[in-house]
Protein backbone atom coordinates (compact mmCIF):
# COMPACT_ATOMS: atom_id res chain seq x y z
CA UNK A 1 0.00 0.00 0.00
CA UNK A 2 2.40 2.27 0.87
CA UNK A 3 4.48 1.34 -2.07
CA UNK A 4 1.20 1.96 -4.24
CA UNK A 5 0.69 5.58 -2.67
CA UNK A 6 4.99 6.55 -2.95
CA UNK A 7 4.36 5.81 -6.83
CA UNK A 8 1.59 7.71 -7.12
CA UNK A 9 3.30 10.75 -5.46
CA UNK A 10 6.40 10.01 -7.68
CA UNK A 11 4.12 9.87 -11.19
CA UNK A 12 1.73 13.08 -10.30
CA UNK A 13 4.73 15.04 -9.29
CA UNK A 14 6.09 14.84 -13.29
CA UNK A 15 2.56 15.87 -14.39
CA UNK A 16 3.82 18.73 -16.49
CA UNK A 17 6.09 17.00 -19.02
CA UNK A 18 5.85 17.77 -22.88
CA UNK A 19 4.18 15.97 -25.56
CA UNK A 20 5.86 13.10 -27.01
CA UNK A 21 6.85 12.59 -30.65
CA UNK A 22 4.54 10.42 -32.57
CA UNK A 23 6.64 7.10 -31.67
CA UNK A 24 6.44 4.09 -33.34
CA UNK A 25 7.32 0.60 -32.49
CA UNK A 26 6.78 -2.52 -34.11
CA UNK A 27 5.63 -5.65 -32.06
CA UNK A 28 7.08 -9.53 -32.08
CA UNK A 29 4.41 -10.19 -34.61
CA UNK A 30 5.33 -7.69 -37.26
CA UNK A 31 1.70 -5.07 -36.20
CA UNK A 32 3.18 -1.23 -35.83
CA UNK A 33 1.31 1.03 -33.20
CA UNK A 34 2.07 4.17 -33.62
CA UNK A 35 1.25 6.99 -30.14
CA UNK A 36 -1.21 8.24 -32.41
CA UNK A 37 -3.67 5.74 -33.10
CA UNK A 38 -4.20 5.35 -29.40
CA UNK A 39 -6.07 8.80 -29.07
CA UNK A 40 -8.13 8.63 -26.15
CA UNK A 41 -6.58 6.26 -24.34
CA UNK A 42 -3.89 6.00 -21.84
CA UNK A 43 -0.80 4.79 -23.69
CA UNK A 44 1.48 2.95 -20.88
CA UNK A 45 5.07 2.07 -22.42
CA UNK A 46 7.06 -0.35 -19.81
CA UNK A 47 10.84 -1.30 -20.28
CA UNK A 48 11.58 -4.87 -19.15
CA UNK A 49 14.31 -7.63 -19.10
CA UNK A 50 13.72 -11.48 -18.74
CA UNK A 51 16.25 -11.57 -16.11
CA UNK A 52 15.23 -8.38 -14.38
CA UNK A 53 13.10 -9.65 -11.23
CA UNK A 54 10.50 -6.51 -10.59
CA UNK A 55 10.07 -6.12 -14.29
CA UNK A 56 9.06 -10.04 -13.93
CA UNK A 57 6.73 -8.98 -10.62
CA UNK A 58 4.98 -6.31 -12.58
CA UNK A 59 3.69 -8.46 -15.31
CA UNK A 60 0.60 -9.37 -13.35
CA UNK A 61 -0.30 -6.23 -12.89
CA UNK A 62 0.36 -4.70 -16.57
CA UNK A 63 -1.59 -7.69 -18.27
CA UNK A 64 -4.64 -6.82 -15.67
CA UNK A 65 -4.24 -3.22 -17.03
CA UNK A 66 -4.16 -3.98 -20.67
CA UNK A 67 -7.00 -6.60 -20.36
CA UNK A 68 -9.33 -4.20 -18.24
CA UNK A 69 -11.57 -2.45 -20.93
CA UNK A 70 -12.96 -0.01 -18.65
CA UNK A 71 -9.29 1.21 -17.44
CA UNK A 72 -8.67 2.41 -21.04
CA UNK A 73 -4.95 1.64 -20.99
CA UNK A 74 -2.95 0.12 -23.84
CA UNK A 75 0.23 -1.55 -22.39
CA UNK A 76 3.59 -1.82 -24.42
CA UNK A 77 6.09 -3.62 -23.19
CA UNK A 78 9.59 -2.95 -25.23
CA UNK A 79 12.24 -5.75 -24.05
CA UNK A 80 16.08 -4.47 -23.58
CA UNK A 81 18.84 -6.22 -23.04
CA UNK A 82 18.88 -9.75 -24.85
CA UNK A 83 20.54 -12.05 -26.78
CA UNK A 84 17.86 -13.89 -28.31
CA UNK A 85 14.54 -12.52 -29.65
CA UNK A 86 13.08 -15.95 -29.47
CA UNK A 87 13.79 -16.68 -26.03
CA UNK A 88 11.88 -12.85 -25.28
CA UNK A 89 8.79 -14.03 -27.42
CA UNK A 90 9.00 -17.42 -25.52
CA UNK A 91 9.52 -15.92 -22.22
CA UNK A 92 6.81 -13.58 -22.87
CA UNK A 93 4.31 -16.49 -23.88
CA UNK A 94 5.21 -18.65 -20.99
CA UNK A 95 3.93 -15.91 -18.87
CA UNK A 96 0.77 -15.20 -20.55
CA UNK A 97 1.66 -11.61 -21.63
CA UNK A 98 -1.31 -10.29 -23.42
CA UNK A 99 0.09 -7.23 -24.70
CA UNK A 100 2.30 -6.51 -27.29
CA UNK A 101 6.01 -7.55 -26.89
CA UNK A 102 8.17 -5.31 -28.45
CA UNK A 103 12.08 -6.30 -29.17
CA UNK A 104 13.57 -3.13 -28.13
CA UNK A 105 17.11 -1.17 -28.43
CA UNK A 106 18.65 2.13 -28.72
CA UNK A 107 17.15 3.31 -31.16
CA UNK A 108 13.47 2.29 -30.59
CA UNK A 109 13.95 3.50 -26.67
CA UNK A 110 15.23 6.90 -27.81
CA UNK A 111 12.15 7.56 -29.07
CA UNK A 112 10.35 7.63 -25.92
CA UNK A 113 12.87 8.76 -23.57
CA UNK A 114 15.88 7.78 -21.36
CA UNK A 115 15.66 4.13 -19.46
CA UNK A 116 18.61 4.49 -16.85
CA UNK A 117 17.52 1.22 -15.33
CA UNK A 118 14.35 -1.62 -15.57
CA UNK A 119 12.02 -1.55 -15.34
CA UNK A 120 11.09 1.75 -16.75
CA UNK A 121 7.89 2.90 -16.98
CA UNK A 122 6.52 5.71 -19.30
CA UNK A 123 2.54 7.01 -19.64
CA UNK A 124 0.90 8.97 -22.04
CA UNK A 125 -2.49 10.60 -21.25
CA UNK A 126 -5.33 10.19 -24.28
CA UNK A 127 -4.46 13.71 -25.66
CA UNK A 128 -0.54 11.73 -26.51
CA UNK A 129 0.96 13.91 -23.65
CA UNK A 130 3.83 11.98 -21.67
CA UNK A 131 2.72 12.55 -17.95
CA UNK A 132 4.69 10.30 -15.93
CA UNK A 133 7.91 8.52 -16.32
CA UNK A 134 8.59 5.99 -13.40
CA UNK A 135 12.42 4.01 -12.75
CA UNK A 136 11.58 1.27 -11.25
CA UNK A 137 8.10 -1.15 -10.15
CA UNK A 138 4.78 0.25 -10.85
CA UNK A 139 1.30 -1.27 -9.20
CA UNK A 140 -1.58 -1.72 -10.99
CA UNK A 141 -3.30 0.48 -8.43
CA UNK A 142 -0.38 3.08 -8.82
CA UNK A 143 -1.45 3.41 -12.16
CA UNK A 144 -4.92 3.76 -11.33
CA UNK A 145 -4.69 5.91 -8.89
CA UNK A 146 -2.63 8.45 -11.03
CA UNK A 147 -5.38 8.16 -13.99
CA UNK A 148 -8.41 8.95 -11.78
CA UNK A 149 -6.22 11.93 -10.14
CA UNK A 150 -5.57 12.92 -13.66
CA UNK A 151 -9.32 12.30 -14.72
CA UNK A 152 -10.72 14.80 -11.94
CA UNK A 153 -8.54 17.40 -12.71
CA UNK A 154 -9.05 17.51 -16.15
CA UNK A 155 -12.73 17.50 -15.17
CA UNK A 156 -12.28 20.66 -13.40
Amino acid sequence: MLQALLLGILLLGLGGMARAADFMLTDSTGKVHKLSQYKGKWVLVNFWATWCPPCLAEIPDLNELHENKKANVAVFGIALQYANPKQVIDFAEGLMVSYPIVLGNPKIASQIGPVDGLPTTYLYNPQGKLVAHQLGPITKEAVEEFIRSADKAAKK
